[in-house]
């Protein structure tokens, strides 16, 4: 029998089609819709973050498996946000392989992303409200807050090309994470597609936008807001974290298989 069999991935020039695709109908979809749907994109990174925290906490399996297991737990996240379908900016960035087809415009570009980052940002913002209001930093004898604590003063304490080259590492795995799961035509596929990108960028520590949007407002608030440094160092690595998110989704991931696989052809 001929043809291809529907249950193997899709090929890489498929894949692109595909992305360029679902890049038109993200950047076409309504304000509300998109809204809603970047808030739980940022709750559900949250919520892998918050599990990431717990699972590290009183780890003695040493520094590498460690890691490694955090970055598993951390891998829900983004899970929750393509199976149960949510809008994550860093995964959005993809969108740039639409709008380099002329699928999309900039305007509908830039609407997409200002609303879904501001979107994510509550959402992740009300995970931590509930979190804090539950007192899961007082699992484990306080250690997750300490973890919590740790995590927040290492991100400020980055210097900003560490930052941003972290943000740009960070979000190839991201996009490479999403654009592999457009490969896949069962849920099983999809979360298979997630975790290794996902655990690997978590294990070796790269900076992802939204997942600092629950980490650091969580270590302000463990110390009480009192230290000015420590903000201005939490909005520094925000802005730089982005910034690195943005080229390293845009440029390393769209960039570059649109420039493989759509480049001169219609989509």
């Amino acid at each position: 029998m001929g043809g291809t069999d529907d249950h193997d991935a899709y090929a890489p020039p498929e894949i692109a089609a595909r992305v360029a695709s679902v890049g038109v109908a993200k950047a076409g979809r309504d304000f509300l819709g998109t809204l809603v749907l970047a808030v739980l994109a940022g709750a559900f990174i949250a919520l892998g973050g918050l599990l990431y925290c717990v699972v590290v906490t009183g780890s003695e399996l040493g520094f590498g498996p460690t890691r490694l297991l955090g970055g598993l737990a951390f891998s829900l996240g983004l899970v929750l946000v393509i199976v149960a379908g949510a809008e994550l900016f860093t995964g959005n960035n993809l969108i740039a392989m639409a709008w380099a087809s002329r699928l999309v415009t900039t305007g509908q570009v830039l609407r997409n992303w200002a609303i879904v980052y501001v979107g994510n940002l509550l959402g992740a913002l009300g995970t931590f409200a509930l979190a804090w209001a539950g007192r899961v930093h007082e699992l484990g004898g306080g250690g997750v807050g300490r973890t919590l604590a740790a995590i927040g003063a290492h991100k400020t304490a980055l210097e900003p090309l560490q930052a941003f080259a972290l943000g740009v590492l960070c979000n190839g795995l991201v996009c490479l994470a999403v654009w592999l799961t457009l490969a896949g035509r069962s849920v099983t596929d999809k979360v298979l597609a997630i975790v290794f990108p996902i655990t690997a960028f978590v294990a070796m520590g790269f900076e992802h936008s939204i997942a600092n949007m629950f980490f650091l407002p969580y270590a302000l608030a463990l110390d009480g807001f009192a230290d000015a440094a420590l903000v201005r160092g939490a909005v520094s690595n925000l802005l730089l974290v982005t910034a690195g998110n943005m080229v390293g989704g845009t440029v390393l991931v769209a960039g570059v298989y649109w420039l493989a696989y759509l480049r001169g052809k219609k989509v």
